[in-house]
């Protein structure tokens, strides 16, 4: 999870929203990723997906655990869910209560950490940019 959210912490110095996720495989780091959908102009790079692209075609995720710093969207907890990656790893999910009932539907291990850390860097990004957090959860008008 300090890498995770190292990775947030690097998104948010980019004025990025501080999302990190990395992905682990039988012990071992396969790939890590933050949110970039600021930087890069691109709706869908959220830390999750950034995360699993950066990691590219490893064959089976089956033997996977992805951290985040934020409970999962539905669209990563699809991704999660579709690639059969078994435990999701979660820094918080107080600011976002995201899709964690999905994920455990359909198998998913969700522990979630509940750490004041993650907590403070996302509540220091929407209090600067909520126009940006909304948009990003789906909740612009």
């Amino acid at each position: 999870m300090k890498l995770a959210i190292e990775m947030a912490k690097k998104s948010f110095n980019e004025g990025g929203i501080p999302i990190g996720s990395v992905l682990v495989k039988n012990g071992i780091l396969i790939a890590q990723g933050h949110n970039k959908r600021v930087q890069e102009n691109n709706p869908i790079l959220h830390g999750e997906m950034d995360c699993l692209n950066n990691a590219g075609r490893i064959g089976s995720f089956k033997d996977c655990v992805i951290y985040s710093t934020l409970m999962p969207c539905y669209m990563c907890a699809g991704t999660i869910v579709q690639f059969k990656i078994p435990k999701v790893i979660v820094g918080e999910s107080e600011t976002f209560t995201g899709a964690r009932i999905f994920m455990e539907e359909h198998g998913v291990e969700v522990i979630d950490l509940n750490l004041k850390e993650c907590k403070n860097l996302m509540q220091r990004f929407i209090k600067k940019n909520p126009e940006i957090w909304n948009e990003d959860i789906g909740e612009t008008r």
